[in-house]
């Protein structure tokens, strides 16, 4: 039963991804890859990796992909303008994917993912509580990695907050003093226009 439920949503999951890399509308793609998601939650949940199946749907479809879907939408960008130097990027983009793909061929031909090399994981109780040991190994083993990833996203955070608040000569910011200073005579601007006769 579970070999089953692996080969159909591992299907699902390949299918959709191949979907989203050639729809022509960045809103189905953006579409497809929350069923990529939503079809690698059970994957994770065979592995017995509930914490991470769980936080992959509530992060990532919840939060992250709805965020993507607002910014694609929003930018109402022409897929005529990209298209163009589609052809002309051709040669890189199958060049590059070759790269990986040999790349990819090299490492799982090398024997570290064989089998015979890792044995099969031991089934766990009912009472035994995912959450709690991936936090342990997190905050032991992993503890500077954590924290080196941490520092990483604030100072992410950081450029973002200030790329976003910097002066720019030709943009407009409000003046709040200028706005409170205002007198009543200045909120109204009567301006005279001269009526024209149709012709």
């Amino acid at each position: 039963m579970e070999l089953i439920i692996f080969y159909v949503f591992s299907s699902i999951l390949v299918l959709s991804a191949i979907m989203m890399i050639t729809v022509k509308n960045p809103v189905m793609a953006a579409f497809y890859l929350v069923l990529s998601f939503f079809a690698t939650a059970p994957i994770w949940l065979l592995l017995e990796a509930e914490f991470l199946a769980v936080t992959l749907v509530l992060v990532y479809v919840g939060a992250v992909m709805v965020l993507f879907l607002f910014v694609v939408m929003m930018l109402d960008i022409n897929i005529a303008t990209l298209r163009k130097g589609f052809v002309k990027m051709l040669p890189i983009g199958v060049a590059a994917a070759l790269t990986m793909l040999m790349s990819m061929i090299m490492v799982f031909n090398s024997g570290y993912f064989s089998i015979e090399k890792y044995a099969v994981p031991e089934r766990h109780s009912a009472d035994y509580n995912n959450t709690a040991e991936l936090g342990q190994i997190l905050y032991t083993e992993y503890l500077l990695h954590f924290e080196v990833a941490a520092v990483i996203l604030l100072v992410a955070i950081i450029a973002a907050i200030t790329l976003t608040h910097r002066r720019r000569a030709n943009t407009k910011h409000q003046d709040i003093d200028k706005q409170v200073r205002v007198k009543s005579s200045e909120r109204l601007k009567i301006v005279e226009v001269k009526a024209e006769k149709r012709k």
